[in-house]
């Protein structure tokens, strides 16, 4: 039966096929940039040399070679290649592909199931591999740009191996390009600047950088352009950005580690790309609040107030002039003195209010509007502070049996070394007064 689903040799040798095609390595020995992974010590160099492959989850970004590994893979273990992409495929092609599968296994032959983007499978068609990969029909490896933990079955990733793929490197990409010039017979005509722009549009993505060395090539230019040139006939490549995405949540750790670590020109520039990236500015004037509050606190009480005027002063600017505004909030929240005690307060409040459950207030703290109330002792022996000596009574303000905590610690650092002094001063006049 024929396979219905691998069509990698449906063109003739002679049609013309692109670079990034004709470049493809033939022995995982010719991949770049993978060495992590693929060298003796990697996890794939050493399922290899023991002769079991388990089914993986190859999760990296775009033109790095999943495809490519996965497909070589099958050669090493001489595994019958079966490719699909999740965007194309429903559960009756997956039918198809099984009971291949199964024919072939019946044959003597395994079968790697190779499947791209394999986290836009919904749940259902997702468990439909478990049974599959549990009797030995098929080896799936699966290919994925998101975050597997967010984006695949748990019941799926405890059968499969998550190994991840970096992008390529400068040095990764100049390789590529030395490749491809002798693939082509000729020297790029480039010099070195617009040489390194060029692997830099590719932005880690070896396809990406194949074919704009293949556009560059095309001009069969008699000189060598510079950097001036080559920006003038090829546009930067985007950066990659999904703003519902893992480099979404990257990002925005990294920028929030980058303000919480006081470095404001590693916090500007990830703003930057998140920016660049398409983020919605409303998005990073909450999170930078968020930051004012849970980082600086009352270190700066002034920081929470910066970054909600920055936020309004977006609102009514817009982008891009708006956007200037929050990054000025991201270098002040940057370099504002840090504290943490008011968070760190607040979570041990909350759990000390879920310990003590709904023990009522002292009853010298409770209004007494009626005459009942006032029977029951509601009020009585309340000290009014203004009238007390230094305007502080010392009075107990917890529930009767619950032993006064220490939650808010301020630290030596900004306005909170001011709120140290008076926390310590009125601790000294509630010792000496009793309370």
């Amino acid at each position: 039966m024929a396979d219905l689903f691998d069509h990698s040799n449906d063109a003739p040798e002679s049609a013309p096929r692109p670079l990034a095609d004709r470049l493809r390595p033939r022995t995982l020995r010719e991949v770049i940039g993978q060495d992590k992974v693929l060298g003796r010590d990697g996890p794939l160099g050493a399922m290899l040399a023991s002769g079991q492959l388990a089914s993986l989850i190859l999760w990296g970004p775009p033109g790095v070679g999943k495809t490519t590994i996965a497909r070589l893979l099958a050669d090493e273990t001489d595994l019958h290649f079966t490719q699909l992409s999740a965007i194309f495929t429903g559960v009756p092609d997956l039918r198809k592909v099984f009971e291949q599968a199964k024919m072939r296994r019946q044959n003597g032959r395994g079968t790697l199931l190779f499947v791209d983007e394999i986290h836009r499978f919904n749940k259902s068609q997702q468990d439909s591999f478990l049974p599959h990969m549990e009797d030995g029909t098929i080896i799936l490896v699966g290919a994925t740009t998101e975050n597997p933990s967010f984006e695949l079955n748990a019941a799926l990733l405890s059968r499969a191996q998550v190994i991840v793929l970096e992008r390529f490197s400068l040095a990764d990409l100049e390789l590529m390009a030395q490749r491809a010039e002798q693939e082509l017979g000729r020297p790029l005509p480039l010099d070195g600047p617009a040489r390194e722009a060029l692997l830099e549009m590719a932005d880690g993505d070896g396809r990406a950088a194949l074919n704009l060395i293949e556009q560059v090539m095309g001009w069969h230019l008699s000189a060598k352009l510079d950097s001036a040139g080559l920006s003038k006939r090829l546009m930067r490549r985007a950066a990659q950005y999904d703003k519902s995405g893992d480099a979404h949540y990257n990002l925005i750790s990294a920028l929030h580690k980058s303000v919480r670590g006081s470095d404001p020109d590693a916090a500007l520039y990830w703003f930057a790309r998140m920016i660049e990236g398409g983020e919605d500015p409303r998005y990073l004037a909450r999170r930078l609040t968020r930051m004012a509050v849970e980082d600086i606190g009352l270190a700066d009480p002034q920081a929470q107030a910066v970054c909600l005027e920055a936020w309004q002063s977006y609102e009514r600017l817009g982008s891009p002039e708006g956007d200037l505004a929050l990054a000025q909030a991201v270098s002040y929240l940057a370099l504002a003195p840090k504290s943490n005690a008011g968070y760190v307060a607040w979570k041990a409040a909350l759990k000390l209010a879920e310990q003590t459950g709904s023990q009522p207030p002292p009853k010298h703290i409770l209004n007494a509007p009626t005459k009942l109330m006032k029977e029951q002792g509601y009020g009585a022996g309340y000290d009014y502070d203004h009238d007390a000596e230094d305007g502080f009574s010392g009075q107990n303000y917890f529930p009767e049996g619950v032993k006064r905590p220490v939650l808010y610690q301020p630290l030596e650092r900004g306005f909170e070394r001011e709120l140290s002094k008076r926390l310590a001063y009125f601790a000294k006049l509630r010792a000496k007064r009793g309370g």
